[in-house]
């Protein structure tokens, strides 16, 4: 997972945050947020974020550099051991080690970022999908048909460019460009910081629309009330057999560009089997993106999920 894939150097459009999440070193989180002030603070936050995103970081940076080798646990240098992942010089144990304590930060965010949302009834939604699925343009047919009486905000999630923060921009919709450098995945830290910029309105959608890649994102929880995984037709009826975690963890999936469907052969009710095989509770929404078939049940199923958000909210500020 994230122990080998090199993630880091995360920054925030406007900002100089750079997350530099050195995943598989022990060091966990640089974080040099410069915030253009002229000085580099290590990472205290003296901001009062008033959202509780347990800026206390506890980040032991302890660099005496003892990996703990172990060397008669099993390294299994060649293979798969129990963390899932092979890298050199790590024992499985240390590798279980970090893999843990990173996935442990990035819940504590989340639950600030949780609680942020629940205070003020917005609905969040976690998009996910392997890239080219047509998750922007879903977005933004989404954001066109809610129309501009519906409080909403976009965080956009890409390893470079703000050519999707801009498509979103273009229907008239606030939205903030995380670009995440190498990283191959949006965590809860980068989203609490754009949560602050964007200051959500109470009872609004927000929008995460995350690195395009089904596996990594499916281990980071960003305080979302739901993953929708969206899988194009065009990509093969095995997707979800390939990808498991991914289509486990979300709650919603939607197979996109239908219209496509009869050009490549594309079996939806197998589609549906396997996804059903990985995540037998998951709901199920068939629809074109770029036709508009089927996106009242999707605009549906949002509005559905905000009534329910909002409820608590507004009993709790009676």
């Amino acid at each position: 997972m994230c122990t080998v894939c090199g993630c880091g150097g995360a920054s925030i459009e406007g900002k100089g945050h750079d997350h530099g999440h050195d995943h598989g070193s022990g060091h966990a989180h640089s974080h040099s947020h410069s915030h253009g002030e002229g000085h580099s603070h290590a990472h205290s936050h003296g901001h009062s974020h008033d959202h509780d995103h347990a800026h206390e970081h506890a980040h032991d940076h302890a660099h005496s550099h003892d990996h703990a080798h172990d060397h008669g646990a099993d390294h299994h240098h060649h293979g798969l051991g129990a963390a899932g992942v092979s890298v050199a010089g790590f024992s499985q144990a240390r590798l279980i080690e970090v893999e843990t304590g990173i996935l442990a930060k990035n819940d504590a965010f989340a639950l600030g970022n949780r609680r942020v949302l629940a205070a003020l009834g917005a609905f969040a939604v976690n998009l996910v999908s392997s890239p080219g699925s047509g998750k922007t343009t879903l977005l933004c047919r989404t954001i066109e048909m809610l129309g501009r009486t519906t409080p909403l905000a976009v965080i956009e999630g890409d390893q470079q460019t703000a050519n999707d923060a801009e498509r979103i921009r273009a229907t008239g919709a606030r939205a903030i460009q995380i670009n995440t450098g190498k990283g191959c995945h949006l965590d809860a830290h980068m989203v609490g910081h754009a949560m602050d910029d964007l200051a959500l309105p109470p009872g609004a959608f927000l929008f995460i629309e995350n690195v395009g890649n089904l596996v990594c994102p499916a281990a980071f929880d960003l305080g979302e009330d739901a993953k929708v995984a969206i899988l194009s037709v065009t990509e093969g009826e095995d997707k979800p057999l390939k990808y498991p975690d991914m289509f486990t963890a979300a709650r919603i999936a939607i197979l996109n560009k239908t219209d496509l469907a009869p050009h490549c052969d594309a079996d939806l009710d197998a589609y549906e089997a396997n996804l059903r095989r990985v995540n037998p509770t998951i709901e199920i929404l068939r629809l074109s993106a770029r036709t508009g078939e089927g996106m009242q049940a999707w605009l549906d199923w949002l509005a559905a999920g905000l009534a329910a958000k909002a409820r608590p909210a507004r009993d709790g500020a009676a």
